[in-house]
């Protein structure tokens, strides 16, 4: 029996080591260490998350794409917190970023990055860092700074860190920062200049299968480190979506769906984003995608257990829905980070309406899933109109997919089916794909014939179309009334810390 080890690395809660077997794509067992998360004030998500890493070896590395860290190349530590994805910081360089565009359009960068310029991006965060944490600054003047994705500091750490680590990330992630021209599938001098990041702190770009370098320490020592995939491509690969048209949506914190698009970048017009999917080995051709990103969807969960005590535990809000089977009209748009796909709306903030004196927690609970449900909706229709052939189902997966009422609320919004694998873990198996089909391991054979099959579970819709389009509208409607709540982000210090206690300042 031939197993693969493998880092899985979910960066809004843990790291997690698993061990699949290469032929079945059996889970044959896995570690789980939990990471401190660090809130430093409201819109701030900055991690502690790179220490806790080092206690989890791999032949395989896939990480939350965008959070970003820059670290010191002749220590080995980091030199400020992980920004995360979800994390508002960064407004203020953003719109400083989109004003001096031509017509300040925040698409300008698009037709070589796919992307809009956003605080989603790494960029945004790295520039934020260079110009409000003098330690950043200092260690770029002093030549010592090394900026990556989270990938990029796990392979250097496993490779020898300071002592001759490998400093390196793939496509997947690579299309994320906005420094990536998605044509030449190289960092583009341009873009650098744009947001005026020096190129030579950038890590160098490989395909999301091939041998990196090798474990330089523990009882691994020697073991190749032979795959990369930012955690969405590697679900698509885990879903096996290797055909153009093919589609998966994965529900984690946020809500992601992704569409390969084949060897042809798409670029939308319907606000979605055009991302790398994957590059399965140096002389294979990149894969596209469609992408479309939701900033809260089990994040929204958690908020209705974490800040307002409505559960004991996540599993429970699906019991509070059930106990309802409606929203009785109450709609909850969880803008808490702003808007993401289709809207790329960062001013937006969180709303619910609709409230009556008969609503009550389990109606709130109903709306929160619901909400979920709505967002892929819309990012499923901005998909069909950029690719002119509409999905006939949805493959999904992700923790919050163990909610059966989800699911089929899912289904029905959608009017289409969709299909859930019985083994939940497919970002996992989609990087252990990728390390385990590397030239030089070949211990999995990514060949059509030769795909591990999955069981999985189907939800019908059990609703008509009317209904389904009369809620839809609602909700767009209090979309809507959830739009240009704030404004800019405050001043900051050397240290990174706010100039001023309120969120109105501009600087």
């Amino acid at each position: 029996m031939k197993l693969l080890i493998f880092l899985f690395l979910l960066l809004m809660s843990c790291v997690s080591l698993q061990v699949f077997n290469a032929k079945t794509a059996e889970l044959i067992s896995h570690h789980q260490v939990e990471i401190n998360q660090s809130f430093p004030k409201e819109g701030w998500d900055a991690d502690g998350r790179m220490r806790g890493g080092r206690k989890c070896v791999t032949v395989g590395v896939t990480n939350q794409r965008e959070t970003t860290l820059v670290w010191d190349k002749d220590t080995g530590e980091p030199l400020y917190n992980a920004i995360v994805w979800l994390d508002l910081r960064t407004q203020s360089t953003v719109e400083r970023l989109i004003n001096k565009a031509p017509g300040r359009n925040k698409n300008h960068l698009r037709h070589k990055t796919g992307l809009p310029i956003s605080t989603y991006f790494s960029a945004v965060k790295l520039r934020w860092l260079l110009d409000n944490v003098d330690e950043v600054h200092e260690a770029f003047l002093s030549q010592r700074a090394m900026f990556g994705t989270v990938d990029s500091w796990i392979i250097w750490c496993l490779t020898g860190g300071k002592n001759g680590g490998v400093h390196c990330t793939d496509v997947s992630n690579a299309s994320r920062t906005m420094l990536f021209n998605i044509h030449t599938m190289d960092w583009d001098p341009e873009l650098c200049r744009y947001f005026d990041i020096p190129m030579e702190i950038l890590p160098s770009v490989r395909s999301s299968s091939e041998i990196y370098g090798w474990m330089k320490s523990g009882s691994l020592a020697g073991v190749p480190i032979s795959g990369c995939l930012g955690d969405q491509s590697a679900a698509l690969v885990g879903q096996m979506c290797f055909n153009e048209g093919q589609a998966k949506n994965t529900y984690g914190t946020g809500c992601f769906l992704l569409r390969n698009t084949g060897t042809k970048p798409v670029i939308s017009d319907h606000g979605l984003l055009t991302t790398v999917a994957y590059k399965l080995g140096k002389d294979e051709p990149a894969c596209y995608a469609l992408e479309g990103s939701v900033a809260i969807a089990g994040a929204v969960v958690r908020w209705l257990k974490d800040n307002m005590g409505m559960v004991q535990s996540s599993s429970e809000i699906e019991k509070l829905a059930a106990a309802a089977g409606t929203s009785y009209g109450c709609y909850f748009v969880p803008a808490f980070s702003g808007l993401y796909a289709p809207y790329w709306e960062p001013s937006a903030r969180g709303i619910i309406c609709g409230l009556t004196q008969f609503t009550n927690r389990n109606h709130l609970a109903f709306a929160a899933l619901e909400a979920v449900c709505f967002q892929t909706r819309e990012i499923l229709d901005a998909m069909n109109q950029d690719s002119g052939v509409p999905l006939t189902q949805l493959k999904v997966d992700g923790g919050m997919t163990s909610n059966r009422l989800l699911m089929q609320l899912q289904a029905d919004i959608l009017c289409i089916p969709v299909v859930r694998p019985t083994m939940s873990e497919t970002t996992a198996l989609g990087v252990a794909m990728a390390a385990g089909a590397a030239e030089g391991v070949g211990v999995w054979s990514l060949s059509p014939g030769q795909l591990p099959h999955v069981t999985s579970e189907r939800y019908e819709p059990q609703i008509n179309s009317e209904e389904s389009e009369y809620r839809f509208a609602r909700w767009k409607k209090a979309v809507q009334k959830a739009m240009n709540w704030e404004t800019t982000e405050p001043c900051y210090n050397g240290s990174g810390k706010s100039l001023h206690t309120g969120s109105d300042f501009s600087c």
